[in-house]
């Protein structure tokens, strides 16, 4: 942050909203490292399975109630199986390679820069009409190119508006709210949706070991998501959050504002290039598919099972469909030379997961001891319980589970960290109340987007905040979150609804997307 930011006197008489948004900055700074989260998690498991060792209790299932006990993960055996399984453990866990096969792919697409190229002309011929709905657009779209859409679709925002004569911080906003806001929502399925699910499909083992979760559980809802954000985001940007700023002086230095730069005749080769042979896989992969003998479904030819082949294709068809167009559009714009920058780009890519990696190796711990103890399957009948005697309609208890993991995204800015802990608890909880893994998946997505953008905690908002201070320079945390303030709440409530909405009529969450448990 720049030292002007930290001089900025606090105003006199701060408003409720940046009283709350201060209190959940000193709280937040005051939290640990989430690898350290999962750690001291993972210790308190061991003790509570201590204290709690041979507590009998009952899990109902399909052929009656089984006995469970809670089991010490202190004792001898424990310890010498944790130790014994930990290399296993670590490379088992399920996000972990998911994660890292797609990213390979998209990896080449980003260092070729096939997706900034598409990025780029999907704006490009936009009017100006409806510049702020194809920008939200961008951002949701950009969510299959992991960070991608913060380091490049944001400040894209401020450059367009300001040079469509609009103001700066609205485009910023705009994006932003597409970007972070609506992280869940997007038509194009990407590598959240197989890590998610991986946690979801773990969690749910805990109350049915054979229960299955498909990684497009939720494609449907996400999808049609993308519109109700879309819309939103529109009608917010325009009505709402630009008139506000109109005060707002652009001061910035004109020689340090970003310049749109035209997309070059090689560039637009390439990425035509690249887009024709994305379509051509994908017209080859229907065509693999289509036959109902195909090797990519089942014996009876369904191809939406869970044992189908091509469900279980999803992760290497992301790294490959990322793959192939990003070396055609780096071959043909000339940004590759020769494979060393295709190996080149994978490595670039796999270089900012280290961190990644330290914080799953530590949530997979966790979720070995958590899952051995018999701790999760104890929280999630007694809170069954809590929830059946408070008799609550579904739609509220599942819009409570929607607040709350809203409220620890204030704090817990990593959408799979927050999942790796919560999923444990929610899902067999909420399976005890009927309801299933898929609708809780995708509550669970629902309240964690739509705080991302007013939380100072989220890693990327401080650099939201120095991209809006080359316009107006005085912008600051406050500045940010109060124009954000907006989306983050109307997302938030329009969202649930939306989703309960899809609930009441029946409709699918997604391919194999059910909502009631068993």
């Amino acid at each position: 942050m720049p030292d002007s930011q930290a001089a900025s006197p606090p105003p006199e008489n701060p408003r409720l909203a940046d009283k709350l948004l201060n209190w959940v900055e000193v709280a937040g700074n005051k939290l640990p490292d989430p690898a350290v989260i999962f750690v001291i998690a993972m210790l308190a498991v061991w003790i509570v399975s201590a204290l709690l060792d041979g507590h009998v209790f009952e899990i109902p299932a399909k052929d009656g109630a089984q006995q469970q006990q809670v089991i010490s993960q202190l004792s001898a055996a424990a310890l010498t199986g944790f130790f014994s399984d930990m290399v296993h453990t670590f490379t088992s866990f399920h996000p972990l390679g998911v994660v890292l096969v797609a990213l390979l792919g998209v990896g080449v697409a980003e260092a070729s820069g096939f997706i900034n190229a598409c990025l780029k002309g999907l704006l490009g011929f936009t009017p100006k009409s409806l510049l702020t709905p194809m920008l939200i657009l961008v951002g949701i779209i950009s969510h299959t190119a992991a960070d991608a859409g913060y380091v490049l679709v944001i400040p894209l925002g401020g450059v367009i508006f300001y040079a469509a004569g609009r103001h700066p911080l609205a485009g910023i906003a705009a994006a932003f709210a597409g970007v972070s806001g609506g992280f869940s929502a997007n038509f194009i399925p990407s590598a959240i949706d197989p890590l998610l699910q991986g946690l979801t499909q773990a969690a749910a083992g805990i109350i049915d070991p054979a229960r299955e979760v498909n990684p497009l559980c939720n494609w449907l809802f996400t999808g049609t998501s993308s519109l109700l954000i879309m819309g939103l985001g529109w009608f917010l940007t325009d009505k709402v959050v630009e008139p506000r700023l109109k005060h707002a002086e652009i001061d910035g230095d004109p020689d340090d504002m970003p310049k749109m730069e035209a997309m070059s005749a090689e560039e637009r080769r390439g990425m035509w290039a690249g887009l024709a042979a994305m379509i051509i896989g994908t017209v080859v992969l229907v065509a693999l598919a289509w036959p109902e003998d195909s090797p990519l479904r089942t014996p009876d030819g369904d191809i939406t099972a869970f044992q189908a082949p091509l469900m279980r294709m999803i992760v290497p068809l992301i790294f490959i469909l990322f793959l192939i167009p990003g070396v055609v559009h780096g071959y043909v714009s000339k940004t590759f030379e020769s494979h060393r920058d295709i190996i080149q780009g994978m490595s670039k890519t796999m270089a900012t997961m280290g961190y990644y990696m330290v914080m799953a190796f530590f949530a997979s711990l966790f979720i070995y001891s958590f899952g051995k103890s018999q701790i999760g399957a104890l929280l999630a009948v007694e809170g069954a319980n809590v929830l059946k005697a408070l008799d609550l309609p579904g739609s509220v208890t599942l819009f409570g589970i929607i607040v709350l993991c809203a409220l620890v995204n204030l704090l817990v800015g990593s959408a799979s960290a927050k999942w790796a802990l919560l999923a444990p608890i929610f899902v067999p909880m909420l399976m005890q109340l009927g309801i299933s893994p898929e609708l809780t998946q995708a509550a669970y997505r629902v309240g964690d987007s739509t705080t991302n953008i007013i939380t100072p905690l989220m890693p990327y908002f401080p650099l939201v905040v120095a991209f809006s201070q080359r316009y107006v320079k005085k912008t600051g945390i406050g500045t940010l979150a109060a124009a954000m303030l907006p989306y983050s709440i109307t997302f938030l409530v329009a969202w649930s609804l939306f989703l309960v909405g899809f609930w009441a009529l029946g409709i699918p969450l997604g391919i194999q997307g059910v909502y009631a448990y068993p």
